[in-house]
């Protein structure tokens, strides 16, 4: 019995950004290594940023690796972006804390994770003798540069990316080969002269466009401040966040249009993120915190750190309307 032929580069392409859609990815799309201009540029900018020292105590940011993917996956030639939509049409409770949506579902690391990894297994399927490695956000590598490249969306100035039809709702990862696949053109920046996003952020983290200085960021504080207190600035400012920060993307314009709700059941929010109050977080103890945080990317934030954020926010009272 003779083997199936192999397919060729463009029919492979096509057939594997298939098969992450049936993981439900989407948008997805192909780069070739080492990339365009353009991720020249990214990776210029990257530097500029860490010498400004924007990127607070988050040393991991710095990792050398992080400017080339070949360190990752030697003889990688390719990459598999996906983007993966966590819009769940939702709100939170009126006068609750609020919680990033990024969080509101299960650990998206180990989600996106797993169903690369399927993606991954079902490729060697077909080209037996390819080597690839999945990554999400937690790899060095400049995720959003990389998925811009592969066509997914461009990186808007808060520095998050936007999908023309999806906004910025979704969490990215990629899959690098030693594959020679069919690569799609690069994302166009959209943004214009919009602003909305600098703006509207309470303590002047954008600090210019794409520019993000995690110092004054309210997600970098309530997630990665491990000091007792919060800054002053950031205390003042927090308004009713206690874990993220989810501001320049409600105002951003891309995500005003109809989005698609997501109906995964792995991204649907825990009902206690969408109703939580400062009493209620003071009375849990180890146990419920462990029940509330498992398989949750909210269990970076600790305990101690969720009642520090509590006592600094401000959430907005109920409407009267």
């Amino acid at each position: 019995m003779s083997e199936l032929p192999i397919p060729s580069d463009q029919q492979l392409s096509h057939m594997l950004k298939q098969r992450a859609e049936t993981e439900g990815f989407s948008p997805v799309g192909i780069a070739r290594l080492p990339g365009s201009r353009r991720l020249q540029l990214r990776t210029a900018a990257l530097e500029r940023w860490l010498e400004a020292g924007h990127q607070a105590d988050m040393g991991w940011m710095a990792a050398p690796r992080r400017k080339d993917p070949t360190t990752l996956l030697k003889g990688a030639r390719s990459l598999l972006a996906v983007g993966l939509n966590y819009h769940v049409d939702v709100q939170a409770a009126p006068g609750s804390l609020r919680v990033a949506r990024y969080g509101w579902g299960r650990d998206y690391h180990r989600v996106v994770d797993q169903r690369l990894r399927r993606v991954g297994r079902w490729l060697s399927d077909q080209h037996p003798d390819c080597e690839w490695k999945a990554c999400v956000d937690s790899a060095p590598l400049l995720d959003k540069a990389w998925a811009e490249e592969a066509g997914l969306g461009w990186i808007g100035k808060h520095s998050n990316l936007i999908n023309s039809q999806r906004g910025s709702w979704m969490v990215i990862g990629h899959l690098l080969t030693t594959l020679d696949l069919e690569p799609d053109e690069p994302a166009r920046s959209l943004c214009g002269r919009c602003k909305a996003c600098m703006d509207a952020c309470p303590t002047d983290a954008i600090t210019e466009p794409f520019v993000v200085d995690s110092r004054r960021c309210i997600a970098f504080h309530t997630i990665e401040n491990r000091d007792a207190e919060l800054p002053d600035q950031i205390a003042d400012a927090l308004g009713p966040w206690v874990a993220g920060c989810d501001i320049c993307q409600e105002v951003c314009p891309w995500n005003h249009q109809r989005l698609p709700s997501s109906d995964d059941p792995e991204l649907q929010p825990r009902p206690w993120l969408l109703n939580l109050n400062k009493d209620t977080l003071e009375t849990w103890d180890a146990t419920t915190w462990d029940t509330h945080l498992q398989g949750s990317a909210l269990r970076r934030i600790k305990p101690w750190m969720w009642r520090r954020n509590a006592a600094a926010a401000q959430p907005n009272p109920p409407s009267s309307l």
